[in-house]
Parts: structure tokens; sequence; C-alpha cells
């Protein structure tokens, strides 16, 4: 179980970080700890580019400005890396690899401040080599340092008063694409209009996966009786993102779903690619 004292104990021996703040629960809840214990110590930074979806970083100004974080944006630029945008089995390593280059241009890290990240221990049993790309470069997970599980983070989150707890988990959105699917600004942004157009029609959690013209929609299964419900509407939303065909995937929504074709696929190299 979380042991929030453990935390607080973790970010003081560190003296001084960095959080790699993307808006989730994990590095919301990480960078909120790290400001209350650390104050003008710790720093959160977003990383922009067309992978994250565009809310998602106006979500990560407005927290920054509700909780009065010491916070910054760097840009990166993952589709100028051939391999990252080649979308095989190593994508997430090329990514984290890129994030790191930022952030350790920053002054602070250069001044001494240790990269953080909201890992947490349900993290490190799922497929996720960005993980391996940050460790070798020095980061750390003080959430897996002091046992949060995703749900500690939440349950501690609401504790705290953190309107993050619930957020729903929102990962890059290069990781909707099948593997061996190049990584392109078009394809990003259809993906990012399709599931911004879902979140207008109410369906706060999905994840639109890019086949070509055709878009399957993962939803909750609560969602689902809704959704056909709501067909007219749903499939006028993903086709004003650019799809011709729109499909409902009867399973619902499973995060890192994409991944089981890693396990035959030419794709594969290493493995080393991350969930959503």
């Amino acid at each position: 179980m979380g042991d929030l004292v453990a935390l607080r104990a973790r970010l003081r021996q560190l003296e001084r970080v960095v959080v790699a703040f993307s808006g989730g629960a994990d590095s919301a809840f990480l960078a909120w700890d790290a400001n209350d214990e650390l104050a003008d110590n710790a720093l959160a930074v977003t990383a922009v580019s067309p992978s994250l979806a565009g809310d998602e970083f106006d979500d990560c100004e407005g927290l920054a400005a509700e909780w009065k974080l010491r916070w910054r944006s760097v840009v990166t630029d993952e589709l100028a890396n051939p391999a990252y945008v080649a979308n095989a089995g190593d994508r997430c390593f090329h990514c984290k690899t890129e994030l790191l280059d930022a952030l350790d241009a920053l002054d602070a890290v250069r001044d001494g401040a240790t990269v953080t990240l909201g890992v947490n221990v349900d993290d490190l049993g799922d497929h996720r080599p960005g993980q391996e790309a940050a460790a070798d470069r020095g980061a750390v997970f003080p959430l897996v340092d002091a046992g949060f599980t995703k749900a500690d983070v939440r349950a501690a989150s609401r504790r705290l008063g953190l309107r993050t707890w619930d957020k729903p988990a929102a990962a890059c959105l290069a990781s909707r694409l099948p593997y061996g699917t190049p990584v392109t600004v078009g394809v990003l942004d259809a993906v990012g209009r399709a599931e911004r157009s879902l979140r207008a029609l109410g369906f706060a959690e999905s994840r639109v996966r890019h086949y070509g013209d055709t878009a399957r929609l993962e939803l909750p299964l609560d969602d689902l009786p809704r959704a056909i419900g709501q067909r007219d509407a749903v499939v006028a939303a993903v086709r004003s993102a650019g799809y011709r065909y729109v499909t409902l995937d009867l399973e619902g929504l499973r995060s890192g779903n994409l991944n089981a074709a890693l396990d035959d696929s030419p794709v594969r190299l290493d493995a080393r690619d991350g969930s959503a």
C-alpha cells in the first residue's frame, strides 16, 4: 500500500526535482506532492508534441495555475526520429529518450535536480520500455519507491482533494496506432479530433484505434449501450475527423491491447513499447 510519509521522505532525499507532468492522475499527484514538500525546489514540466492531445496540455496549464506549481513546457520532436515514426515495438523507448533529452537541457537539471516520472507499481508489470529509457538516463520513480499502486494514487489524491483523483487514463495519441503504421502529424490529429468529438458527446474515456480510413472505437463496457443508442451522433463525430468507416469494439476498452500483436509480428524488434 502506498505510503505518503515515505513518498515525502523520498522527495526530501532527492532535494530538487523536475517532474515530467502529463496531467494524468499519477504525474499530477507526484507534481502536487513535490510542490507541497519542496516548494521552489520542484519544477513540473509538460512535454508538447503532436502526440499530446491539445486539451491535455490545457489541463496541465490549468492544474499548474490552480495548484500554484512551478511549471513550464518544453517542445519535443520525436517525429524527427525515423525509428519513432516507424512505430515498431520500440516506439516508446525513442519517445522517452527524446523527453529525457529535453529535460536534461533544462537549467534545473543541469544544476542538479533529479528527473522524476509518475510511474506506479502497477506499471512495472506492463509492457512499458519507456521506463527502461528513463531509468537508463538516471530518472527515478518516487511513487514506486513509496509503494504506490494506481488505486493508491487515486485514493490518496481523493483524500487530498485533488480533482485528478478520478481522471480517466489518457496515454499519448501514438499508442492508438497498430505497430507498423507510421506515426504522422495527420494521423495523430485525426485520432485526437475523433476522441475530442466523443468526449463532447459525453464519452469521457475512449480509444480511437486507427486503421487507415477505419476507426475502431474502444469504450468502457458500460458505455456500449449508450454508444449504440447514439449511433448516428457517434458515427458523425468520428467521421468529422476524417474516417470513412466507424466500428465499435464489443470487447470494450482495454489498455495495451495492441501489444498482443508484438508476440508474432515482424515489427516487434526488441519489444520495447508502451501501453494505452
